[in-house]
């Protein structure tokens, strides 16, 4: 059996980070479990790369208070290990007049979060982003910036393995808590002063079997991505989006450049039937139709789930998809969008009492367990920051 004093469910970033604060404050018997067989494997392995500047968030939110600090610090670590980072911008665009309002209202909300924005005038969006095209204005986020989820990832890996006060167990599935500090897992039995869940997808499972966060479950969405090509991917210097529908917690289809150089177009987010669903099949599972159910109880009772369900699965052609993405540049040729490999999992949190979706990072917690529920975008902008939240909470 292995032991630690601090064991956490889950090697994504959630997990690396805080393990990482956690050796910073003098930790030095950590266990970090995961289910697969290396680190950030699903959603923080998988994400666009872009690390978001505080503009969508509620302010005093959890999200909003960890997000810009998070940029920050993200930023001199990538710069302090050498890793690639691109400080290339965002903007956001009006499709047509209807939406300047919400453009000026997300305007003050950034301003709320304290972030550095500027709503611009379209001569200014041509000389920021000459692609772009917007309906009389659009917001200018500078603070927006790039990096490589996995380098980042694999850095985090080799600080802790290096600081010998953390150590890995890999192919080890979460299955039940068997007693007071004590856990179960594929990889034999876990004991634990102290046990933070940081699961991800599965982490309102892991939660639950400590009677934790049981008005909660998570429902999966696919991220699809396309990538640009030829001319007119040279064009895009930042990153180019929509404005969002403020109903829904998703950013929608949008253009972003790279660390490496490659624009992605996406994603969706289009109601998956697995947490793995990352393919048209591949990743269904026997839980499959219980999230047929929750989606289909959803669709009757939530008007916001229910046109996220009936306009997504049509980005799935690729007309529909490039007609999403058409709206926000000011030329586009369908030869310019191919597919791309490149699919994520979007594990997020409903409420089953309000049939809502979550809008915000959940910490539930008891004597010996701290459970992260709903680590949605910006969680790996938010991490660093978030890390210090988290390993407070410890001490609670």
């Amino acid at each position: 059996m292995r032991t630690a004093e601090i064991v956490i469910c889950g090697a994504g970033i959630v997990g690396l980070t805080l393990a990482r604060e956690l050796v910073r404050r003098g930790h030095s018997d950590i266990l970090i479990l995961d289910k697969e067989p290396d680190i950030g494997r699903h959603a923080s392995g998988r994400n666009s790369g872009v690390l978001h500047a505080g503009i969508y968030y509620a302010p005093g939110s959890l999200r909003a208070r960890s997000c810009l600090e998070g940029n920050r610090l993200m930023q001199d670590y990538c710069r302090e290990h050498g890793l690639p980072l691109e400080q290339n911008g965002k903007v956001i665009v009006a499709r047509d007049e209807s939406e300047l309002p919400g453009l000026r209202a997300l305007f003050e909300r950034a301003q709320q979060n304290g972030a550095q924005v500027e709503l611009i005038d379209e001569r200014r969006l041509a000389e920021i982003e000459p692609l772009a095209k917007t309906a009389g204005q659009a917001l200018h986020s500078p603070r927006t910036a790039v990096v490589d989820p996995k380098a980042v990832l694999a850095s985090l890996r080799r600080e802790l393995t290096d600081s010998g006060k953390v150590s890995f167990l890999f192919l080890a599935r979460f299955l039940r808590r068997l007693g007071p500090r004590l856990a179960e897992t594929t990889a034999g039995r876990v004991g634990y002063g102290f046990f933070v869940n940081a699961a991800g997808a599965y982490a309102d499972r892991v939660a639950h079997a400590f009677g934790l966060g049981l008005p909660y479950r998570l429902v999966p969405f696919k991220g699809v991505y396309r990538k640009l090509q030829g001319p007119r991917a040279d064009l895009v210097r930042g990153s180019i989006y929509p404005l969002p529908d403020p109903r829904n917690p998703f950013l929608g289809v949008h253009f972003t450049r790279g660390v490496h150089g490659g624009v992605y177009l996406g994603p969706t987010a289009i109601p998956a039937l697995g947490r793995e669903n990352y393919g048209i099949l591949a990743g269904i599972d026997a839980e499959a139709p219980s999230i047929l159910w929750r989606d289909a109880v959803l669709f009757a009772k939530n008007p916001k789930f229910r046109s996220v369900a009936l306009d997504e699965p049509r980005k799935y052609f690729a007309r529909r998809f490039f007609e999403d993405a058409r709206r926000l540049v000011r030329e586009l040729e369908p030869a310019d969008v191919v597919p791309s490999p490149k699919a994520g999992i979007r594990p997020q949190l409903i409420d089953l009492r309000s049939h809502e979706l979550v809008m915000d990072f959940i910490l539930e917690r008891d004597q010996e367990s701290l459970h992260v529920l709903n680590s949605i975008s910006p969680a790996f902008t938010s991490s660093l920051a978030f890390a210090t939240m988290l390993a407070g909470e410890l001490r609670a």
